[in-house]
């Protein structure tokens, strides 16, 4: 037909027909089904992801921090905590001597599942994830274990690279410990709040006991306190007894549900918070345990233990101190020193050693470590006259008698033309004993004994070195003493005066060489030291030089006799309160400006040898003027006599040794005891004590036991009233224990230069430079 439509060039044209459109219901399932699809290659990712993870990222080294255990320190009992140095305030205990009240408290309160989870809590994670976004207080969602792995091997950084890395070392420490591995280590590491590190430290911190004894409600408080410490610390007033409350009942409940407790157990125990005993509010270096702490730390360093251990290696170190001594030194201190003078000026060293052991029992350091650092039984100051003690035994050494006599009278002139004075400027005889100017503190006779032997000042310091006085120079790092050395210990002619710097325990551990009879031992301070696995690391009566006899005992008698007329009859009679034998010297020094800088009574008895010594200031300021009395028979004695009068307490009263008078060649002549003239009736001498003597060239008859009347004798310069085995002068019968008539006025006044007064006593300025820095007293 030709009037049909012609079909256009090229190929024909299929048309297919309209698809209708999609459903809602269609266009859900379509998107969901691509997001399923990309779910599943999400998660694959991921979890190819963490395979990744997993097989690089290895357990890291623990914190150091959470790998140290703290270092305690104990009196001489080895049960008496002194102190403690840590890092962190922690004591690690096995699980099983946790109660089970504590570990079941903790796992109800902070993971309920942690017996059966695989360590990490996806769900919470996610819930977490979801909060922090939103803007929320961050949370954590961790479990037991990952709070552990945070603690032990991570930061505390709020990070999601830092969740992802903690819980893949969460998945791998699940695998490599056991359950209750991790729940000990958890124990041992989380902080509980009040600086207490781990269950034990919380115990004691907030209920003064071991872990082992807690009971059910203590242990629900330290599971709800661990949540939040500064929140749910009972001591941070009402408000947080309150909200501990709330946590506290919370746990109990908890309990209850997860069966560990019944339920009446929970409804009684929720009643009400335990007791909690007052808060123990003390500095761990204040007062005197600062001083004690820091003498401990710089003697384990020196024995060879590294800081760390020391202050995070659990280590039980047992000192030689004991409570009973350095308790009765502070007391000595506090109650004799003078109203009005505080430790901030006034410095008192103290010091106690054990004859026999070297064992350095109590001291007193002075003003609270929190205030000054400086321990003044350690520091010491110029010893003054207490160093006459060594010259006496190095004279005895050398060939001379108790007996012998020397020039007491002032001023004592050296061959360069030095003038040595006497305190006061007296004269006590020209022909003075060594116990007689002992008793009388004679500094002309000391330098006059000094001049009389062969190298006399090199011989008296070898003898101060070998009683336990160190040389003015350590001898290596491992040297007795503390400290080891003894500033201007130098072999000068007036060495025995005292212008060296020693220290109270050095000084007492010298008087107890010869309290011991002529054998010195080593002072020190720690006995044992014990590290955390229970190994000994150091034993002092293993490894300590035997003591070492270094005077003769006759010596040692000898110069405890002329140290005892000191206290009977001398500048030391304070002493005499103590009511037992004691043996004991006083003195001063004075300083370059010719101040008294220091007050000084060391003594002894059988048992115990104690040094005191008063400085001011510095240590080297004027005491004359500044303190009411400044000798040292005054405030030094006086706080010995307290300070013995305690430690004395339930021991034994026990006698020195007689005199043994030793008499050898003298190394120089015109020193021989002085003989009177026959009396008109000749009496039998006392049994081993020599003639008697006198200072004066006046003629006397000699005594005996009874002195006989004789005429007046010829007024000299010297006070010589009667003679005996002390020398001439205004001194009484050198008895035991002399009557109360016999002895000086304790309230005399210390510038008489007599006996009287518990200051009195020879000296004057000495020294190197004459008139210049020595000693008094």
């Amino acid at each position: 037909m030709r009037d049909a439509k012609r079909r256009a060039v090229g190929p024909a044209v299929k048309t297919s027909p309209k698809r209708p459109p999609r459903t809602p219901k269609q266009v859900v399932g379509r998107v969901a089904r691509w997001l399923l699809a990309l779910g599943l290659v999400g998660a694959l990712l991921v979890g190819a992801g963490l395979v990744v993870l997993y097989q690089v990222i290895d357990i890291p080294n623990p914190n150091e921090d959470f790998r140290t255990e703290t270092t305690f320190v104990f009196y001489e009992d080895g049960k008496t905590e002194l102190g403690r140095f840590a890092t962190q305030n922690r004591v690690s205990i096995d699980l099983e001597k946790m109660p089970q009240t504590m570990k079941d408290a903790v796992v109800a309160a902070e993971n309920d599942s942690f017996w059966t989870d695989s360590g990490i809590d996806p769900k919470g994670i996610v819930r977490a994830a979801f909060n922090n976004a939103q803007g929320n207080d961050r949370q954590g969602a961790s479990t037991i274990t990952q709070q552990y792995v945070k603690i032990l091997y991570l930061t505390q950084e709020q990070s999601y690279k830092r969740k992802i890395k903690e819980a893949i070392l969460s998945l791998k420490v699940q695998r490599q410990q056991s359950k209750s591995r991790i729940l000990e280590g958890y124990l041992n590491t989380i902080y509980f709040g009040r600086g207490a590190y781990g269950v034990e430290a919380a115990a004691q911190a907030y209920f003064q006991r071991p872990a082992k004894n807690l009971d059910l409600r203590q242990s629900a408080v330290l599971a709800s306190v661990l949540n939040n410490p500064s929140r749910f610390d009972p001591a941070n007033g009402k408000g947080a007894r309150e909200d501990l409350l709330e946590r506290y009942r919370y746990t109990l409940g908890r309990m209850a549900e997860l069966e560990m407790i019944t339920d009446e157990k929970a409804e009684k125990a929720s009643r009400r918070l335990p007791k909690f005993p007052p808060e123990v509010e003390q500095s761990t270096y204040g007062g005197q345990k600062g001083h004690m702490l820091e003498m401990v730390r710089k003697e384990l360093e020196r024995l060879g233990f590294s800081d760390s251990e020391i202050k995070g290696g659990g280590l039980k170190v047992t000192t030689t101190f004991t409570k009973k001594a350095m308790e009765a030194a502070e007391q000595a201190v506090v109650e004799e020193r003078p109203e009005g003078f505080g430790d901030k000026d006034l410095h008192v060293g103290v010091a106690s050693v054990e004859p026999g052991t070297g064992a350095v029992r109590g001291f007193y350091g002075g003003q609270d470590y929190l205030q000054s650092e400086i321990n003044w039984a350690v520091a010491g100051g110029q010893a003054g006259s207490t160093l006459k003690a060594f010259a006496l035994a190095a004279a005895i050494k050398e060939g001379f008698s108790l007996t012998d006599t020397f020039d007491g009278n002032s001023p004592y002139v050296l061959p360069d033309g030095t003038e040595i004075t006497n305190q006061g400027d007296d004269d006590w005889g020209s022909s003075i004993s060594m116990v007689y100017a002992t008793q009388k503190s004679a500094n002309s006779a000391f330098v006059d004994m000094t001049m009389s032997m062969d190298e006399g000042p090199e011989k008296i310091v070898k003898t101060m070195n070998d009683m336990g006085i160190p040389p003015a120079e350590p001898k290596g790092r491992n040297a007795a003493g503390f400290p080891n050395f003894s500033d201007g210990l130098d072999p000068v002619a007036t060495v025995a005066l005292g212008s060296a710097t020693v220290s109270p325990i050095n000084m007492a551990t010298a008087y107890a060489t010869i309290a011991n009879e002529g054998v010195y031992a080593p002072p020190f301070i720690i006995e044992k030291v014990v590290d955390d696995s229970g190994e000994v690391r150091y034993d002092h009566n293993e490894v300590a030089a035997e003591p070492e006899r270094v005077l003769d005992a006759d010596i040692a008698a000898d110069v405890s006799y002329a140290l005892q007329q000191n206290v009977t009859g001398g500048s030391g009679t304070a002493a005499l309160a103590l009511g037992r034998p004691a043996a004991g010297k006083t003195g001063t020094a004075t300083n370059g400006r010719d101040e008294v800088s220091s007050a000084w009574f060391a003594g002894y008895t059988p048992q115990m040898a104690t040094a005191v010594m008063y400085v001011r200031g510095k240590g080297n300021e004027q005491l004359q003027g500044w303190l009411p009395e400044y000798f040292g028979g005054s405030y030094p004695a006086r706080t010995w006599t307290n300070l013995m009068g305690t430690l004395m307490e339930g021991l034994p009263v026990e006698q020195f040794p007689e005199p043994a008078y030793v008499d050898g060649d003298a190394p120089s002549g015109g020193h021989e005891p002085y003989v009177a003239p026959p009396s008109p009736t000749r009496n039998p001498q006392p049994t081993r004590k020599p003639p008697s003597q006198q200072p004066s060239k006046t003629p006397e008859p000699s005594i005996t036991s009874e002195p006989e009347p004789t005429s007046s004798p010829t007024p000299t310069q010297q006070p010589s009233p009667s003679c005996d085995i002390l020398g001439c002068g205004e001194s009484p019968s050198p008895t035991s224990q002399p009557s109360p008539t016999q002895q000086p006025s304790p309230t005399s006044s210390p510038t008489s230069g007599t006996t009287g007064g518990p200051g009195g006593g020879g000296g004057g300025a000495g020294g190197g430079n004459g008139r210049g820095p020595g000693t008094e007293d």
